[in-house]
């Protein structure tokens, strides 16, 4: 009795399965689905193109300079390394606090600028994802989308509409705009 219980479970639980499968096939082919990639419209787009190359603009002077103040840092450390056996004492102390203190500051100004970059990087990508996102909501609106996913695992090609985004983005805004 308990087998036939079980095995009657089992029949009923593989039918509502199919039955489950088949209404969902059914409604997903009804639906309308996209998918955008955030990483390629944030890569290849001429809005995020044009952030990148103002931050650059911006933060590029700043970051030369670190890297001239670490190479004279890197040039200093070898000249007392090669300077050290002929040095007194408390020359070789005086010029190793020298260093020491002068990689502190290098530090503190890399990680300022660190925190600074970041930042403006962030204000930037922001605006440029706040003007996909109302692309993204035009192209759902106009094509009668019912959902359109940004991160996902897996998606066919026949669902990616992230180069008609990219197109979109890149075309120039009308007058008065």
């Amino acid at each position: 009795m308990k087998t036939f219980a079980i095995t009657l479970f089992g029949r009923a639980l593989v039918a509502a399965t199919m039955l489950a499968t088949f209404a969902v096939s059914a409604t997903a082919q009804e639906l309308k689905i996209g998918y955008v990639n955030s990483e390629k419209v944030l890569r290849e787009a001429v809005p995020a193109k044009a952030a990148q190359a103002k931050l650059e603009a911006e933060f590029g002077k700043r970051e030369r300079d670190l890297n001239e103040a670490a190479l004279r840092l890197k040039t200093a450390a070898d000249k007392l390394d090669k300077d050290s056996p002929t040095l007194a004492e408390t020359e070789k102390v005086r010029r190793q606090r020298e260093l020491v203190e002068q990689d502190r500051d290098l530090q503190r100004k890399r990680r300022e600028f660190q925190e600074d970059l970041n930042q403006r990087r962030n204000e930037e990508l922001a605006s440029v994802v706040e003007r996909a996102n109302r692309v993204i909501r035009q192209i759902f609106e106009a094509e009668k989308y019912d959902l359109i996913l940004q991160e996902v695992v897996f998606a066919s090609g026949r669902v990616d509409i992230t180069d008609k985004v990219i197109r979109v983005l890149n075309a120039p805004a009308p007058a008065g705009k």
